[in-house]
């Protein structure tokens, strides 16, 4: 193969994937057959076959059991809105999530305490092992769920306060900032890092996904003096939300 010549299942996918996105393959339209494909661009079943598995990694069609292979409907992307925004009043997890005065939804959450991993011990400044506030939310819009979180706090700083549960309590639902003030702690930054990986079994049986979906993570912490005092990983489909970030210019 020479340079910058791509390998022959790529090129029979990349013309497939062209005809699906100019509409020349509609949405819910039979994608053709292993033998269509074999005999229409002259290669060998495996390469036909590999086209086939590049777009259903890519989420552009679904395999039916027992019917075929057909173009899925591709969702309009809807935004989801990131700022340093706070309604007045406090902001509950979906607002702090969505950030987004017009949002309407809901949520479910579940709190545990665990012990925290390496991963969430680094992310915390403190000792794998530590016990922490474990807390996993469901986003829904009309129904739908749109958007995973799952937050970690140091019980060392949270344990035995009215705050201890974040969904709980005088200020449950109210947001890390305004529960953080509550035990004279200042939160005065917030940073988040995405990235993107193909969805976990169970994100995607709990989003609506198939496998080999991708799924965009917002890894965000907040700070009081340098201190983290709350880190949370965000899933959100990428197929069917795109992430918008307001941020004021100072």
């Amino acid at each position: 193969m020479t340079f910058g010549e791509q390998p022959a299942y790529l090129r029979v996918a990349g013309d497939l994937r062209k005809k699906i996105v100019d509409g020349l393959l509609p949405p819910h339209t039979r994608l053709p057959s292993q033998a269509r494909i074999r005999e229409e661009y002259g290669v060998s079943d495996t390469v036909a076959l590999e086209a086939r598995k590049v777009l259903m990694a890519e989420g552009l069609v679904e395999g039916r059991s027992g019917s075929g292979t057909y173009v899925r409907e591709r969702p309009v992307p809807r935004r989801i809105a990131r700022s340093g925004y706070r309604p007045s009043g406090g902001a509950t997890p979906f607002r702090q999530e969505q950030a987004d005065g017009e949002a309407r939804g809901t949520w479910e959450s579940r709190s545990e305490q665990t012990e925290a991993s390496g991963a969430v011990a680094e992310r915390l400044d403190i000792s794998p092992g530590d016990r922490v506030m474990c807390t996993r939310y469901v986003f829904r819009e009309g129904g739908e769920a749109m958007m995973l979180s799952t937050s970690w706090e140091p019980l060392s700083l949270t344990g035995r306060t009215p705050v201890m549960l974040p969904e709980e309590g005088p200020l449950g639902g109210m947001g890390v900032v305004e529960r953080m003030a509550a035990l004279d702690v200042v939160v005065d930054n917030v940073t988040e890092e995405v990235g993107a990986r193909p969805g976990l079994a169970e994100e995607l049986l709990a989003l609506g996904g198939v496998p080999g979906h991708v799924v965009l993570v917002i890894q965000r912490t907040f700070y009081a003096s340098g201190r983290p005092v709350e880190t949370a990983d965000v899933v959100v489909p990428a197929d069917r939300y795109r992430v918008a970030y307001h941020l004021p210019v100072k």
